[in-house]
C-alpha cells in the first residue's frame, strides 16, 4: 500500500499523526516507527483513505495497558518448556529471570549456554530477560565470588551485553553480614558497567524482625536501594526445610517484611516476591519442611483425598493427608512413606491477599518463585490483583483479559470494592462516561433538553457525548441515563466513532434477526464485517438485548487491538 504520513501540530508539544493511504507500497509501520520514538507526544492517529477521513482515534488506545512490574524466576526446564510456561501465564509477566549465571563452589562464574532464538522469542513477546546470578545457597562459593567482586562484575556485565540480555538480578544468599559492603559494591559496579536501560535488581531476604547479623545482615537495604533498580523481597520461607511446621508466608510475615523495607527504600523500588511452592512435614518427624511445588501439592491432595482449609490468622493454606501403601507420592526424588502429613502453602485464594499488598503499599510490583510450579488457576486473577483490580467475579468470565486491559487504562471501573459485575446491564450513563474516558472528551456542561439528566452523576459526560453526536435521546424527550444500552444501540454508537465501511452485501443480512430495513442494520453490518461485533452460535444478533458490562469490556478490548 502506498501512503503518505505527517505530524500535524495541534498545541505546544503535542501533535496528531496523519496517515493517508493509497495503493501499493511498503508497510507503513516500519517507516514511521522512528518518529514514534523521537519523543513527540501524539494526541491522535488519523487515517485518511484518499481524501476521506476513515478513522480518528486517540493515540492512547494504541498503546498497551501499562500495569505494575511483574516478573518471575525460571529455575528449571528446557527452553521449549519455559516458553510453554510463559504462554500458559496469559502474558502476566514483563520480565523473566532464568538461571543463566551460576556461581560455583570455588567462586567462579559459570554462564549457561544461552539460545539467541529463545532471547528473540521472548523479546517478540515484549518480555525482558533478566537472568539471576546465584550461588544456590553455597556459602563458600558466595564468599569466594564476592572476594573477587571487580572481576565478577566485569564477567556478568559482559555476558549480559554479549547475549543481548536485559540486565541481571543478583541473588547471592547465605553469605554473612561480614560481606555486607562487598555485596553492595557488586551491585554498584554492575550498575556502573551496564547501560542504564539494563535492569540491575537484587533479591533480598525478608527481614520482618530487622536482623543485622547472619545472612540477613548481608543485605544493606539502604545502600543497595541507591544503586539497584529495585529490591525483590523474598517474602517466603518463614518456615523452612528442617524447621518446625508452619506457613511458608503468613500475611503478617509478608506485611512486616514490606514495612521494614519501606524504612530504607522508596516504595517505587520494592518488588514483592510470592511463592508458588509449599512445604510438607510428617507427623513422625522424619520429613521436616521439604519443598513441594503447588502442582505437586494439588496432585497429592487429589490422589489421597486430603483436606485443606485456609488458616484465618495466617491467611495461608493448611492441608492434611494420609499416605498409604497404595499411594505413590514423590518429593525431591524420594518416595514418601505411609503416614500422616501436613502441608503449608498458598493457593489461588491466599495468594490474592499477598498480591493485594502491592496495591496497598504502592509497591513497584511483584515477582514469583517460580513459574512452572503454580496451578493454572493462578492466571485467572494474577494481573487483576497485582494491579489493584480485585474483581473476584471475573476469574472465570470469558472477558476477564479485556476487563484487566480496560480497567488498566482507566476506561471502566469496578462496582464496589472487589466486584466488576460483568453480567449486569451497561447503562447509558455508564456508556457516556466510558466514551468520554476512551476518547478523552473535554468541555463544559451545556444545558440540555433532557430533564432527566439534570444533576445526574454523569451529567457532564452525557452532555459531552450529546455535543459530539455520539448518543441521542428518545422521542419522548428523555435520555433515560439509568436504562441499559441495547446491543444495537452500542453498535450505532461505535460506528459513529469508527466509521467502518459497510462490510456485507445488501442482498444478504449478516444475522437472521437483523433485517435490512432495521434502523441499525448498516451499523451492525459494518461492525460485524470488521470483526468488532459478533453474533451468537444460532446465527442471531439479538439487537434488542441489553448489553452487559462484560460485553462492553470485550468490545473495548477488540478496539484496542
Amino acid at each position: 500500500m502506498r501512503y503518505q504520513w505527517y505530524l500535524l501540530p495541534v498545541e505546544e508539544g503535542r501533535c496528531d499523526l496523519v496517515i493517508r493511504l493509497f495503493d501499493g507500497g511498503p508497510d507503513v509501520s516500519t517507516e514511521f516507527s522512528a518518529e514514534f520514538l523521537s519523543g513527540k507526544k501524539l494526541r491522535m492517529v488519523k487515517v485518511i483513505l484518499g481524501s476521506a477521513l476513515a478513522i480518528s482515534i486517540p493515540f492512547s488506545i494504541l498503546a498497551e495497558a501499562k500495569g505494575k512490574y511483574s516478573m518471575t524466576y525460571l529455575s528449571y526446564g528446557s527452553y521449549q518448556t519455559q516458553l510453554e510456561y510463559v504462554a500458559l501465564s496469559k502474558n502476566s509477566f514483563s520480565v523473566i529471570s532464568p538461571s543463566y549465571f551460576n556461581i560455583t563452589s570455588d567462586g567462579t562464574l559459570q554462564v549457561e549456554k544461552i539460545s539467541p532464538g529463545y532471547v528473540e522469542a521472548m523479546h517478540e513477546k515484549n518480555i525482558k530477560i533478566v537472568p539471576f546470578l546465584s550461588n544456590h545457597w553455597d556459602k563458600q562459593g558466595g564468599n569466594l565470588a564476592l572476594d573477587r567482586v571487580e572481576s565478577l562484575a566485569d564477567e556478568v556485565a559482559k555476558a549480559v551485553i554479549t547475549n543481548n540480555l536485559d540486565g541481571v538480578n543478583v541473588d547471592i544468599e547465605n553469605v554473612s553480614h561480614t560481606y555486607r559492603d562487598k555485596y553492595t559494591t557488586l551491585v554498584r559496579l554492575l550498575r556502573h558497567k551496564l547501560p542504564k536501560e539494563k535492569e540491575v535488581s537484587v533479591a533480598v531476604a525478608a527481614n520482618p524482625h530487622g536482623w543485622t547479623l547472619g545472612w540477613h545482615g548481608s543485605y544493606d537495604y539502604r545502600e543497595l536501594g541507591k544503586f539497584a533498580d529495585h529490591l525483590l523481597i523474598m517474602a517466603y520461607d518463614e518456615h523452612y526445610n528442617g524447621g518446625e511446621a508452619g506457613p511458608v508466608a503468613s500475611i503478617s510475615f509478608v506485611e512486616q517484611s514490606i514495612q521494614y523495607a519501606l524504612k530504607y527504600v522508596p516504595k517505587e523500588k520494592i518488588v514483592l516476591g510470592v511463592p508458588f511452592f509449599g512445604r510438607i512435614w510428617s507427623d513422625d518427624g522424619t520429613v521436616k519442611g521439604v519443598g513441594m511445588t503447588n502442582r505437586q501439592i494439588a496432585s497429592a491432595l487429589d490422589k489421597t483425598g486430603g483436606n485443606f482449609e485456609i488458616d484465618a490468622v495466617s491467611k495461608s493454606v493448611k492441608a492434611t493427608l494420609k499416605i498409604t501403601d497404595a499411594h505413590s507420592i514423590t518429593v525431591n526424588g524420594a518416595k514418601l512413606k505411609p503416614g500422616h502429613y501436613t502441608i503449608w502453602y498458598d493457593n489461588s485464594d491466599t495468594l490474592k491477599y499477598k498480591l493485594s499488598l502491592v496495591d496497598k503499599y504502592g509497591l513497584k510490583g511483584a515477582g514469583s518463585w517460580s513459574v512452572g510450579q503454580e496451578t493454572q488457576d493462578v492466571w485467572d486473577y494474577y494481573s487483576l490483583w497485582l494491579n489493584g483490580k480485585y474483581f473476584s467475579d471475573t476469574f472465570s468470565h470469558y472477558a476477564k483479559d479485556d476487563v484487566v486491559a480496560v480497567a488498566g487504562q482507566g476506561w471502566m471501573e469496578g462496582m464496589g470494592e472487589h466486584l466488576f459485575l460483568p453480567e449486569d446491564g451497561f447503562t447509558r450513563a455508564q456508556a457516556a462516561t466510558v466514551l468520554c474516558r476512551f476518547l478523552n472528551l473535554s468541555g463544559d456542561v451545556i444545558s440540555s433538553q433532557f430533564p432527566d439528566i439534570k444533576n445526574h452523576w454523569a451529567e457532564r459526560e452525557i452532555s459531552l457525548v450529546l455535543q459530539h453526536g455520539l448518543m441521542e435521546g428518545y422521542p419522548d424527550g428523555s435520555f433515560q441515563p439509568n436504562r441499559a444500552v441495547t446491543r444495537e444501540e452500542m453498535a450505532v454508537i461505535l460506528q459513529r466513532i469508527l466509521q467502518y465501511e459497510y462490510g456485507a452485501s445488501k442482498d444478504k443480512a449478516p444475522f437472521s434477526d437483523v433485517e435490512q430495513d432495521r434502523w441499525s442494520y448498516d451499523e451492525i453490518t459494518a461492525l460485524a464485517g470488521s470483526g468488532i461485533l459478533n453474533g451468537y452460535q444460532d446465527g442471531t444478533f439479538r439487537p434488542d438485548q441489553f448489553l452487559s458490562r462484560g460485553e462492553m469490556a470485550h468490545l473495548l478490548g477488540k478496539m484496542m487491538n
